[in-house]
């Protein structure tokens, strides 16, 4: 089936709502984590969170991408410079590589009606059309190798391996992040 890939815009705020925030969870990250220091995410509350994601989605480029299938919202994914996640720029575990100032894809979400289905792999493919239409010179991700055994679902938030590769990335860079007891790696993509 199709899947549309569309940046997440002030227009499409209710979408993703739905697709972060399905219930009033006090819990509910905003898909934040990345993008505020550890300090700063833990200090805020859910609502907190929200807010600060919604005044990225009014901003230039957006936060991320939303899937569509059939017209309904099927994911997100959490896509941007690398400079702008300030978690991982001061991350200990998944360091640079060099200087060049890539995109980061930090995380994916999927509702469950829509999984295993290649809405993942869709908004990946998206993320380096929206990349490369940003002008970033390369996006990386920092996915797990599921090592040949499954990952649980929910700590395959990062991606897989395998579909980083099918979208032509390299891997670069084994971290001490990990994710199901795995490691995690540092792949990139040129784009110029």
């Amino acid at each position: 089936m199709p899947v549309e890939i569309h940046p997440a815009v002030a227009q499409r705020w209710d979408d993703l709502r739905t697709v972060l925030c399905p219930t009033e969870n006090r819990q509910t990250c905003w898909c934040m984590a990345w993008r505020l220091t550890t300090a700063d995410y833990n200090r805020r509350t859910a609502e907190e969170r929200g807010a600060v994601m919604r005044g990225l989605v009014d901003g230039d480029p957006p936060p991320g991408l939303l899937a569509y299938v059939d017209g309904e919202v099927a994911g997100w994914c959490n896509v941007g410079p690398r400079a702008d996640m300030a978690r991982l720029t001061g991350s200990r575990t998944i360091p640079p590589v060099d200087g060049i100032p890539v995109w980061s894809v930090v995380c994916f979400v999927v509702r469950a009606s829509h999984r295993r289905r290649g809405v993942a792999e869709a908004l990946l493919l998206g993320a380096v059309d929206h990349a490369r239409a940003h002008g970033a010179p390369a996006i990386e991700g920092y996915p797990v190798d599921p090592e040949g055994g499954r990952i649980n679902p929910s700590l395959a938030y990062v991606g897989t391996m395998g579909m980083f590769e099918r979208a032509g990335f390299r891997r670069l860079l084994k971290t001490e992040a990990k994710s199901d007891r795995r490691h995690r790696w540092v792949v990139r993509l040129d784009l110029r």
